[in-house]
């Protein structure tokens, strides 16, 4: 690489910079990162080197060196888009989900900005989905694995309490116990066996013993609050069920509501915008539209331009709320 003589070094970073850029091009990425290299070298304050080093690093899948130089840029400025967002990747690429969710993050807002692209912000979109997406994964994963622990070991006290009652009831009646662990003697004198929950629930549907109005004897008043016992165990083992099948609703996909999705594209808003005339578009298909196909709304065929759009921070806040607790929806 030619040495540039008589040239100040801010002068000679540029034009390595630029020789960088052209290596780039061609997709010579090792003499592109030696060329950024030493413009940081000479001028290791301008993030820009540091950024286009990196993108070199991603295109080679050198994460780490992607994320020491991002790091470095963001030192030095803080709203560099690209910087958070090659971040975010390298921390994905490290399962470091959390972080990488929020500069992800913070690339889609700045990225939105007067200056963004909007390839840029659907590419960085898409990124951001999939790792919340993944990250929603395996939090719903290990709530259900908790939520099943709870659910069994309850299940086992309310069993263990159905037994005892049960022992109890047969005692009272002064019945023998030896049948009742782990089970007990229904009028067909077979054992039902409480160990599993096929003869629990054999238990419950059966129903074997009659209520009666009127007891006349030890064993009809027996039979009586056996099956006033197995009928509370039934309601409580129905009531946990329904507990449970409540608390793991959030992590069940389940359908998008149609008012937090653009009606063009149908897909979740990303970043919703209004029209004059009331309706709610996502902003890139909206552009797209009237760069394309003509300067009118979509639905009311009314005439619209670009700057006449506002975004719709209601709806977004909405999003962002259903998003929160529906993780799910975060699959593309």
């Amino acid at each position: 690489m030619a040495r540039m003589f008589g040239s100040s070094p801010k002068e000679q970073a540029e034009l390595l910079k630029d020789q960088g850029n052209s290596y780039f091009k061609k997709d010579k990425l090792g003499a592109a990162i030696e060329a950024y290299t030493q413009a940081i070298t000479l001028c290791p304050k301008v993030p820009a080197y540091w950024t286009n080093r990196a993108l070199c690093h991603k295109k080679r899948n050198e994460w780490h060196q992607v994320e020491n130089d991002c790091l470095k840029a963001l030192d030095l400025d803080n709203s560099l888009t690209k910087a958070h967002y090659m971040l975010g990747l390298a921390l994905l690429e490290r399962r470091q989900y959390h972080e990488a969710t929020k500069h992800l993050e913070k690339a889609l807002d700045l990225g939105r900005g007067a200056t963004g692209s909007s390839y840029m912000v659907e590419e960085i979109w898409q990124e951001l989905a999939k790792a919340r997406y993944v990250e929603w994964v395996a939090e719903a994963s290990n709530r259900q694995r908790q939520q099943r622990e709870l659910k069994d070991y309850l299940f086992g006290l309310l069993k263990q309490d159905y037994e005892n009652k049960l022992k109890q009831a047969y005692e009272k009646s002064g019945a023998a116990t030896e049948h009742v662990q782990p089970g007990y003697r229904d009028d067909s004198n077979d054992i039902i066996d409480l160990t599993n929950d096929e003869g629990v629930m054999s238990a419950l549907q059966n129903a074997y013993f009659p209520a009666m109005e009127l007891q006349s004897t030890p064993e009809e008043r027996r039979k009586a609050e056996v099956s006033q016992l197995t009928e509370e165990f039934q309601k409580r083992v129905q009531t946990m069920e329904e507990v449970f099948d409540k608390a793991g609703a959030p992590d069940r996909p389940g359908e998008v509501p149609d008012y937090l999705c653009c009606q063009i594209s149908m897909d979740i808003f990303r970043d919703p915008v209004i029209t004059p005339s009331g309706v709610t578009y996502e902003r890139a298909v909206l552009m797209e539209h009237l760069q394309k196909v003509g300067k009118f709304d979509p639905l009311t065929r009314a005439t619209l331009h670009p700057d006449q759009v506002a975004p719709n921070l209601a709806i977004k806040e909405a999003v962002q709320t259903f998003l929160s607790h529906n993780g799910w929806a975060y699959k593309t």
